[in-house]
């Protein structure tokens, strides 16, 4: 077999080798040819991932410690700034003194769990084909008896496993922390854009997500910066788009107020909507008698009898997750097939 050059980790320099040699002396071990070759020039930002891993994990055990002595001492599970639980009577300064000592570094987490997705698309997932393509590289991987859908394979697979294990580590490690210092003490509720985002599965779909939108956007641009500020781009608005569709996942709970009674859900529950509703069972929106001269007779004359209000529960989070989670990952196989087409159009 002939040899096939390769820039080096940085894109300056090649690194010639067979790619089923390439593990001599370096291929020794699982990975071997195309899959070290990969491995070698993206080990940096590997290495960082890893170290993010460790990082996040030390951070969040800490975290978790002391976070939750605070709470035990204090007396403070489930224990909201303005509680309808009668244990949490007199606790509102402990939950004050708790959110000013650990909110921010909760915060933190979240965040870094948010962004991670956009990070991996922009520094990993951009450069990982649209730099070969820019420098002309692939063109020498085309003259040999590597094919190219093959070589896409090495150069997506990799990555992938990598950031899979990465993100499913550190989603664990959040979930992890999270069951002690999240919802009503911290204020850090699971339908938050934070939170929701850094919980389970949502932060390894959307990473993979990531990955999938820098390797098509790549193969279509061939230049490396349009690449990453597109792969950004659309992933901000895939976030976005699907966090307003969010809400609509699942049916909402609707629980009907009598006209004495204090419309109020619970702390943990996800309000999404609320109004009046009629005698008849009917439900009117909020703003129905908003501009009325004479709201009482306002809402005499609509026949309202009381508030409700919609909301997801508590019991909603984890089959919302799942249901967003299976969209982003199946969006991803479409946009990885998509990617196998224009390989094999382009070059065969």
């Amino acid at each position: 077999m002939t040899t096939t050059a390769h820039l080096g980790a940085n894109g300056s320099g090649p690194a010639a080798s067979d790619p089923d040699e390439a593990g001599e002396p370096g291929g020794r071990g699982p990975l071997r040819g195309l899959a070290w070759l990969v491995w070698r020039q993206h080990r940096l930002f590997f290495g960082l991932l890893l170290a993010a891993v460790v990082g996040g994990a030390v951070w969040c055990a800490v975290l978790r410690s002391r976070a939750g002595e605070f709470i035990a001492s204090h007396h403070i599970e489930g224990c909201s700034m303005i509680s309808l639980v009668p244990r949490c009577d007199g606790t509102q300064e402990a939950v004050t003194e708790f959110r000013g000592t650990y909110g921010q570094p909760l915060q933190l987490a979240e965040m870094g769990l948010m962004l991670l997705p956009v990070l991996i698309g922009v520094f990993l997932a951009a450069p990982l084909i649209a730099r070969e393509m820019e420098a002309g590289t692939h063109k020498l991987v085309l003259s040999q008896s590597v094919g190219p859908l093959r070589w896409l394979a090495a150069k997506t697979a990799v990555p992938a496993l990598v950031v899979l294990a990465a993100t499913t580590v550190l989603s664990a490690v959040f979930a992890w922390m999270w069951a002690v210092v999240g919802d009503e003490v911290s204020g850090a509720y699971w339908y938050s854009t934070l939170d929701f985002a850094a919980l389970g599965p949502v932060p390894v779909a959307y990473s993979l997500l990531a990955l999938a939108v820098g390797v098509l956007a790549g193969l279509l641009l061939r230049r490396t910066v349009l690449t990453m500020g597109v792969t950004l781009s659309a992933m901000v608005a895939l976030q976005g788009g699907l966090k307003l569709l969010r809400p609509y996942l699942m049916p909402v709970v609707s629980t009907e107020f009598g006209p004495k009674e204090s419309a109020q859900l619970p702390d943990n529950a996800w309000g999404v909507g609320q109004g009046y509703h009629t005698r008849s069972g009917a439900h009117l929106p909020d703003t129905v008698c908003q501009s009325a001269g004479n709201y009482e007779g306002c809402l005499r004359s609509h026949d309202v009898v009381g508030q409700y209000m919609d909301s997801h529960p508590a019991s909603h989070h984890w089959p919302l997750a799942w249901i967003e989670s299976g969209i982003v990952l199946a969006l991803t196989a479409v946009l990885t097939v998509i990617a196998f087409r224009v390989m094999r159009r382009r070059y065969g």
